[in-house]
């Protein structure tokens, strides 16, 4: 199942386990997890891109050795939110992952990379060790940004007041 709903992917979902977030580059993939209880994302590490069977594997042993059992795929839509060349080769590699057999959430991701850029510079890192960081931190925001969404309590629709008992 892949889809862009949070509450669609929450219910495909076990009742805990932890997930796994991706940041898929032209050259890497960048490789975060979660804990069981969803409380914060932490890099992991960076798969070199090559041949997609190939890859395909280093995600595998990634998943049973993490026990992921959900992915977060970042998505980069252009941003007026339209889709993008880069945006349809992201849907392709969701749609490819399928093999896998987990669930997926394909999240907003245009401000990833350039907020763990920020953070990045703002520590004095070199631009070596920008590179060599950025797509697993980025994958860990990304996949922050989504376990927020799943474990903050859902509010009211604006304009709705909430019904107290009377």
């Amino acid at each position: 199942m892949i889809t862009t709903d949070v509450a669609e992917f929450a219910a495909a979902l076990p009742d805990a386990g932890r997930l796994a977030g991706l940041d898929a580059g032209t050259k890497t993939i960048g490789l975060a997890t979660c804990d069981a209880g969803w409380s914060f994302a932490a890099p992991h590490s960076t798969i070199a891109r090559g041949k997609f069977g190939a890859d395909l594997e280093k995600l595998r042993a990634f998943i049973k050795a993490e026990r992921i059992t959900g992915l977060v795929l970042g998505l980069p839509l252009s941003m007026d939110g339209s889709d993008s060349p880069r945006t349809q080769s992201v849907r392709a590699l969701s749609r490819n992952l399928a093999p896998l057999g987990l669930p997926l959430l394909l999240w907003d991701e245009r401000w990833s990379t350039q907020a763990v850029e920020r953070a990045m510079i703002a520590e004095d890192l070199s631009r070596a060790r920008r590179a060599e960081r950025v797509d697993r931190l980025a994958a860990a925001y990304i996949l922050q940004g989504a376990i927020d969404a799943l474990t903050r309590p859902q509010l009211p629709n604006r304009g709705e007041t909430p019904i107290s008992g009377t």
